[in-house]
């Protein structure tokens, strides 16, 4: 398989001869090996794993996205990626860096929509007028 792993700013990753593949998901972990049928799966914040014959297993930790296989090729398009090779400090990095800022954007989010709802309001007031 053919694994491109995308960030919103440019390719993070690009592996050609990829033996599998194991991605995390809401529901949970599932695996990816050449012969799976084409699939589309929204990707949890968690470690990505996947094996060449030349690195062996490589695992990095991912943000949330999306996962696309379809044919031989494997695309993953995620806000983040960190590699490394120690999975402890991974984990460490998922939980400190991506849930985290989950939480920050819910905040944010929380914010703007009291902004607009009193805006809109302000706004109809004014146009009653």
């Amino acid at each position: 398989m053919n694994l491109k792993i995308l960030l919103p700013f440019r390719i993070y990753a690009e592996k050609t001869g990829v033996l599998r593949v194991v991605a995390q998901t809401r529901a949970g972990s599932f695996g990816l090996l050449p012969q799976r049928l084409d699939c589309v799966a929204a990707l949890a914040p968690g470690i990505l794993v996947f094996e060449t014959a030349a690195e062996g297993e490589v695992c990095m930790a991912v943000d949330e996205g999306v996962l696309v296989k379809a044919g031989a090729d494997v695309l993953v398009s995620v806000r983040n990626a960190i590699g490394g090779t120690d999975l402890d400090k991974l984990r460490q990095a998922v939980e400190k860096e991506f849930l985290n800022l989950d939480e920050q954007e819910k905040s944010v989010r929380s914010v703007m929509a009291k902004l607009e709802s009193g805006f809109i309001r302000r706004f109809a007031a004014f146009h009653h007028e």
